[in-house]
């Protein structure tokens, strides 16, 4: 069986490590039929808006896709892609798995810790508007329904993966009635998994925690903005954006990319890293049932990676990006 699934190349290294990224599926045989479909910049250039409606339609029918990093004017500008699609598919849960991998220079030992980040609502909800000149309110929107729901995604991913204790990353100190709303729901849900162990701590606390003693955490659940800024802290214990994943993932459809950005001061420069586009990738084929090509995939990424010859600047090496490739095609094809 044949897999079809839309791609999305993104902007600056995007395009770029998703051809690394394509080579490497193809080699290896990966039973996948690629439907390219430009998002972002691109797509702002040629249609006018940042995500076309044929986009999303599209990956609605063929339910998968894997994309590259689209920019996101930093104060003004569109709005971004990257939050509209996750709203317009309702790809509620984002999944971003963070451990070290042999080889890769970090200050930690061995990380090894998922994040499991509402991905439809809160302050990414986008609404805000200007009360009057020089003051604007955002308002941070968060629904029963969600909270319970990624919660119980959260709680049913730790099962299902061997983890051991859900931790729910909030503010409720302060955000009383929206982080506390939250809380609720998570202790709600928590006393249907008496397997799995259930605690708390304040946003702050845990990013002091996650730079000390980062073994402590085995899944954070967290809102939308928490989970953004945690996950980039949490990739910086393991060698960076570079080398850690994600999925997007809603009841009908999943959207797998790698969580940095996408970095137009190195594009067309052959340097960008792959892996963390490579590693999506595996999640992505486990999802589609590929488990022993997933496998493989990232047994040759954590071979590469050892052997330490093969890294890429971020990493302190000197390889670029087609170098990385042919080294993981070198362990995928001994």
């Amino acid at each position: 069986m044949r897999h079809q699934v839309v791609l999305i190349p993104g902007d600056g290294i995007g395009p770029e490590i998703c051809r690394a990224m394509r080579r490497v599926l193809d080699a290896a045989g990966a039973p996948i039929e690629w439907e390219e479909r430009i998002a972002g910049a691109a797509a702002v250039e040629r249609y006018g808006t940042p995500l076309p409606e044929e986009v999303i339609d599209r990956i609605r029918e063929r339910r998968v896709a894997l994309k590259g990093p689209l920019t996101t004017p930093v104060g003004t500008g569109h709005t971004s892609a990257n939050v509209a699609l996750r709203q317009a598919l309702d790809l509620y849960a984002c999944v971003r798995p963070t451990r070290t991998l042999p080889g890769v220079p970090s200050r930690f030992g061995a990380v090894d810790l998922v994040i499991v980040r509402e991905n439809t609502e809160g302050l990414y909800s986008g609404i805000e508007h200007e009360v009057v000149p020089g003051v604007v309110e955002s308002l941070k929107i968060v629904s029963e329904r969600a909270c319970v729901r990624i919660s119980e995604f959260a709680f049913q991913y730790a099962v299902a993966c061997g983890r051991r204790r859900v931790t729910a990353v909030h503010k409720a100190n302060i955000m009383k009635k929206s982080d506390g709303l939250f809380l609720r729901c998570a202790r709600r849900v928590a006393e249907r998994y008496p397997q799995i162990e259930y605690d708390e701590v304040i946003v702050d606390a845990c990013c002091m925690r996650l730079v000390m003693q980062p073994e402590r955490f085995d899944v954070l659940l967290t809102d939308n903005l928490y989970g953004d800024i945690v996950s980039d802290l949490a990739a910086g214990l393991v060698g960076g954006l570079g080398v850690v994943p994600g999925a997007n993932l809603g009841s009908d459809c999943a959207v797998f990319e790698a969580v940095h950005g996408s970095a137009p001061d190195i594009a067309g420069r052959g340097i960008a890293n792959p892996i963390a586009t490579l590693w999506s990738a595996s999640m992505m084929l486990d999802f589609l049932g590929e488990a022993a090509a997933a496998a493989a995939l990232m047994a040759a990424i954590e071979a590469v990676t050892a052997e330490g010859k093969t890294l890429t600047p971020d990493l302190g090496g000197k390889a670029g990006t087609r170098e990385v490739v042919d080294a993981v095609l070198g362990r995928l094809n001994p």
